[in-house]
């Protein structure tokens, strides 16, 4: 029993995988900040594409 909790003690392979989940995190948190940000501009963008295409329609 003592050489388990010896081994369990030792074993840092779950640490490994929990950093990978935090890096994951940080990574889809970038993603979505990205995509908040370019949403904005992408939105303004077309919003003046239409606006211009109506002006141009005469409507």
């Amino acid at each position: 029993m003592t050489r388990f909790l010896t081994r369990f003690a030792n074993d840092e392979s779950g640490a490994t995988a929990i950093e990978y989940g935090l890096i994951m995190a940080l990574i889809f948190l970038v993603i979505i900040g990205a995509i908040t940000a370019l949403g904005g501009a992408t939105e303004s963008l077309f919003n003046n594409a239409m606006n211009a295409l109506r002006t141009a329609m005469g409507g």
